[in-house]
């Protein structure tokens, strides 16, 4: 049988280890990666999977066979990778993470210098040293070093906490009580920490980081039943769940009900712009509560093409105070160019300590929509030909053409687009009616089907 193929995307490569992530595989990009940097050393941190210390063995030779330097973060979250590298100053870092995939999956995610994901330009040259054939190795004298670090969570945790919007005083009054589903793996370190020294009582699930993970990795609300369960049991004002490396989080309210993992960019930034009124970025597949938020605030929301790096991208050039995806990726600035999900259980806390409000309350003042999140297979036919039957299927619908199709109409839309992470197609639709979600969804999956059909 051949192997599943490498993704290759701006999020990096990811494969199924011992299938086509590799020892060879690993230690080549992450050499080619390394020819592709400044001066200095390289950063390296990995989620709790089983495969983490393999892969990262592998990666850590192919840098120092390179002539790199390597720190090594061990176990550690994105975000704190992502800040790892600007206070090191690093040449650029390596995260090795999944994400949301399933356990026999791993990753690498390049980092530039500035600590953030790289553009699509940069990754291509990535890919293209090593296809090259072009040699990659040093001679045996100018082999790099390595070096453990062990404060990576520290610096993180202390840049979140000194945001601006929050008054951690004020928090650590309200006394909030709060379950923590670390998904088995360093959210189960790093989230616990923070809201401790929020003066929060912590109730743990799932936060011991050995890659044991007892539930779907993409923090979705029919993924949350335990973590629902033991909020209501704990009487609990919130519950969080993270995915493998914690830049995505979720939240369910004291009844154990989960939110949806929309709700956290747009109660996250209504909390940033109650104190700095500014441009917002997120992409097409996020849901139009955040559009709301910013026409209250009197703000611009800028979309863009799925993908942190995208986003990023459209965040520095319009100067945005906040910004981030819809999967429960909460980005701001001033702490990094980065998905965090330590900032957005820091900016939910002040939501409720500020307000007084619950959880509920808070989410029940966003206008109500129903959103679906779909997939369907991949064909081999040309993306082209399905797009020109999703255009036909919608015929009333307007097209933005920058990440695949998202057709909308008045209040409601939906995005077609390939997965630059699984193989398949994510169909993602928002309306104000369950009825016309769904509409949306089979509409488009019947358009798709049909190249499937042969049609």
């Amino acid at each position: 049988m051949a192997p599943t193929p490498l993704m290759i995307s701006v999020a990096g490569i990811r494969g199924i280890v011992g299938d086509s992530l590799t020892p060879p595989v690993l230690s080549r990009f992450a050499a080619a990666f390394a020819h592709s940097l400044g001066e200095g050393p390289i950063v390296v941190g990995r989620d709790a999977r089983i495969s983490g210390p393999m892969v990262y063995q592998a990666v850590a030779a192919g840098l120092r066979a390179a002539g790199r330097d390597v720190i090594d973060l061990g176990l550690a979250t994105t975000p704190a990778t992502q800040v790892a590298v600007e206070t090191l100053r690093a040449a650029g870092g390596i995260i090795l993470t999944a994400s949301h995939n399933p356990a026999p999956w791993n990753a690498l995610k390049f980092l530039s210098a500035r600590g953030e994901f790289l553009d699509a330009e940069a990754g291509a040259a990535v890919k293209a040293r090593y296809e090259s054939g072009d040699d990659l190795w040093v001679p045996f004298d100018q082999v790099g070093g390595e070096r453990i670090e062990a404060k990576a969570d520290d610096w993180h945790i202390a840049r979140v906490l000194a945001l601006d919007v929050i008054d951690a005083p004020l928090i650590r009054k309200r006394k909030l009580q709060v379950v923590v589903d670390g998904c088995a793996s360093v959210g189960g370190i790093a989230v616990p920490r923070i809201l401790h020294r929020l003066g929060a009582e912590v109730f743990e699930l799932d936060c011991v980081p050995n890659g044991q993970f007892t539930r779907e990795l993409e923090p979705l609300p029919e993924h949350l039943g335990a973590l629902g369960e033991m909020t209501r049991a704990r009487g609990a004002d919130y519950g969080v769940a993270l995915d493998p490396d914690s830049d995505r989080a979720a939240f369910v309210d004291a009844a154990g009900k989960p939110l949806g993992e929309e709700y956290t960019v747009a109660l996250g930034t209504r909390v940033m712009l109650a104190k700095h009124r500014g441009p917002v970025v997120t992409n097409l597949s996020t849901s139009r509560m955040l559009d709301a938020v910013c026409e209250q605030a009197g703000v611009v929301l800028h979309r863009t093409p799925v993908g942190e790096a995208h986003v990023v991208t459209r965040m520095r050039e319009v100067g945005a105070v906040a910004g981030g995806e819809g999967n429960g990726g909460m980005i701001v600035p001033a702490v990094h160019y980065g998905r965090d999900g330590l900032v957005a259980v820091a900016l939910i806390s002040q939501a409720m300590a500020a307000s007084g409000h619950t959880l509920r309350e808070l989410a029940d003042t966003l206008p109500r929509t129903v959103m679906i999140k779909a997939k369907a297979g991949r064909s081999e036919e040309p993306w082209e030909r399905a797009a020109e039957r999703l255009r036909r299927a919608f015929p009333e619908h307007s097209a933005d053409l920058q990440d695949g199709l998202r057709l909308s109409r008045g209040e409601a839309w939906v995005h077609v687009r390939p997965s630059g992470t699984e193989p398949i197609v994510r169909v993602i639709a928002e309306s104000p009616s369950d009825d016309e979600t769904r509409g949306l969804i089979e509409r488009a999956r019947e358009a798709l089907a049909a190249g499937t059909a042969g049609s």
